[in-house]
Parts: C-alpha cells; sequence; structure tokens
C-alpha cells in the first residue's frame, strides 16, 4: 500500500506540474520588423533601432520627369539631396541631425516610440512620437536683401535685421502603426508645421495628416507608398484667401532590404526632403509631369 502511495504522489509531480506549465501563456513579444527601416521614402515610422545602434541616411530626389529624354527624364536635371545620421542612445529613443541642399537646411530631430505591436495584440498598434528643428542655412543675400526683412507690408515699415531665430522651424507627429499581415504594414499620423519666417503668402502654420504602407513581395522587398495632405484649417490662418496652399505629397515604389541595409527606389510629387518643407512649401501638384525619381538608402552600425 505504501509503494502504490509513493508511486502516485511521484507521477502527480510530475503530471500536475506539466499541466500548470501548459496553462502559463507565453509572453506577448512585439512584432518583428513591421516596416524595416525608420524611414519610409521621406516619412517616418514608428521603428527605432536597437539601442547603441548609429544609422547612415542618404535621400537623392531628381529633377521632374517633365523635360523628358533632354534631362534623362530629371535624372541630370536639377536634384535635392539630404544626408543624415541617426543615434539610438537608450532603447526606443533616437536623435539625430542631417544637412539638405535646398536652403542648406540643418535638421536637428528626436524619435521615441512609446508603444510597439505586440503579437497577441495586447497592444494592438506601435505608437511613435517625431520631433524635426530645421535651420535655414543660405546666406542673407539669398534670404532677401542685404539681410533684413519688413514687419508688414507698408511702406513706412521700419526694417530690421534678420536673426538666428528667423531661420527655425519646427515639425512634429504622431505615428501610429499597425503590422496587418506578415506582408502587409500600414501607418497614418497626424502633424504640425510652424515657420519663424514666411512670405507674405503663407500661413506660419500647417496641419497635416499622413498615411503610409509597406506591402512585401519577397522575404527581401516591398513595395512602399506614402501621401501627406497639408490641410486647409481657416482658424490658424493668417490670410483672408487660399490662393497659396502647399500641395499634397504622393510617392510610391520599391523597397530591398538586408539586415543592415535599407534601399528604397520611388518616383514622388514633391521636391522637397524634410517633413516641414512637404508640408509648407510643396508646389507639385499631383500629375504626371510633376514627379521626379528619387532613393533613400539607408545603413546600420552596431556598437
Amino acid at each position: 500500500m505504501m509503494k502504490k502511495y509513493i508511486l502516485t504522489l511521484l507521477i502527480s509531480g510530475l503530471i500536475i506540474p506539466s499541466l500548470f506549465a501548459q496553462e502559463e501563456k507565453e509572453p506577448d513579444t512585439p512584432v518583428s520588423n513591421p516596416f524595416e527601416s525608420g524611414i519610409l521614402i521621406d516619412a517616418q515610422t514608428t521603428v527605432i533601432p536597437d539601442a547603441k545602434t548609429l544609422e547612415f541616411i542618404i535621400q537623392h530626389k531628381f529633377g521632374s520627369i517633365e523635360n523628358g529624354s533632354s534631362d534623362l527624364w530629371g535624372i541630370y536635371g536639377s536634384s535635392n539631396i539630404r544626408v543624415g545620421l541617426n543615434y539610438v542612445p537608450v532603447k526606443n529613443f533616437q536623435i539625430g541631425a542631417g544637412i539638405t541642399k535646398r536652403k542648406m537646411m540643418t535638421d536637428l530631430n528626436a524619435k521615441w516610440t512609446i508603444l510597439k505591436q505586440t503579437e497577441r495584440s495586447t497592444v494592438p498598434v506601435s505608437v511613435a512620437l517625431y520631433g524635426s528643428i530645421g535651420i535655414d542655412g543660405r546666406s542673407f543675400d539669398q534670404l532677401g536683401g542685404l539681410g533684413y526683412t519688413v514687419d508688414s507690408k507698408a511702406n513706412d515699415t521700419p526694417l530690421q535685421s534678420f536673426g538666428f531665430t528667423d531661420r527655425l522651424s519646427y515639425y512634429s507627429q504622431l505615428i501610429i502603426g499597425r503590422k496587418v499581415t506578415n506582408a502587409l504594414s500600414v501607418q497614418v499620423g497626424t502633424s504640425f508645421t510652424h515657420y519663424n519666417t514666411v512670405d507674405w503668402t503663407d500661413d506660419h502654420d500647417v496641419i497635416g495628416l499622413h498615411a503610409n504602407a509597406r506591402l512585401k513581395f519577397s522575404p527581401q522587398g516591398s513595395i512602399i507608398v506614402t501621401y501627406d495632405h497639408p490641410l486647409k484649417v481657416k482658424d490658424i490662418s493668417e490670410q483672408y484667401t487660399w490662393d497659396h496652399m502647399a500641395e499634397p505629397n504622393l510617392a510610391f515604389g520599391v523597397e530591398f532590404f538586408t539586415f543592415t541595409h535599407a534601399f528604397q527606389m520611388f518616383v514622388g510629387s514633391a521636391d522637397g526632403i524634410l517633413p516641414m518643407e512637404l508640408m509648407m512649401n510643396n508646389g507639385n501638384p499631383i500629375k504626371g509631369k510633376t514627379f521626379a525619381i528619387g532613393f533613400t538608402i539607408t545603413r546600420l552600425w552596431m556598437f
């Protein structure tokens, strides 16, 4: 009888813990690679590389295709280029800087991924905040006369010095993304742009809406698309009419990626690269001849 009792205890000790172990749930981990890079054409994604990672970025947009073969559909036309570096000092937080050919604009930026979507959708979406400060680096002559501007259109308004703060512009964005399937990821966002100095026909502030998507067609290839839409918000406008308003931006292309590289080739309607330029100063309507070829390259180094 004692032997049967001991045998029963041993069997129970083996079976019962295994039953409880089966009932314990695995941790709900973040989804892998909702996007292959922190940048999609010229839009930000919710993705931030691992901590202690340095990212090098080249963004290049050729001229528009409107001249056809005379300048090889814009490839030998005017171009806009940005070179940038990003660094991830701690998990889910990135800082960066870059310089763009147009307006010789230096930008300082930061991104924070607040939430990450999980495999079992305990957290259903990823959420990130992105902010950037632009510094117009053009000479005084290019900015207007001998480095001076006026306070109003009145002829008798005295001139004032054009200071450093007049060169500044700001961009902030909330990004919400979801990896819908292993192949499809989507994002939406809203942004606020402010320029300290603008032309008479422009507003200082613009609110925008954004949408991005990636559809994988192979283990290392995807179709990508971005769309940016400046809103006409009368309550924040300084103008009586809507004669001058930035155009929406549409871009689409393909992406090829490895563990440390991403190469994106696309066509897009905007010739700007920085987000504040896209929202405030894009003058190209979405039609065939305004589109231009471009590419974005990223390279990661882990330390």
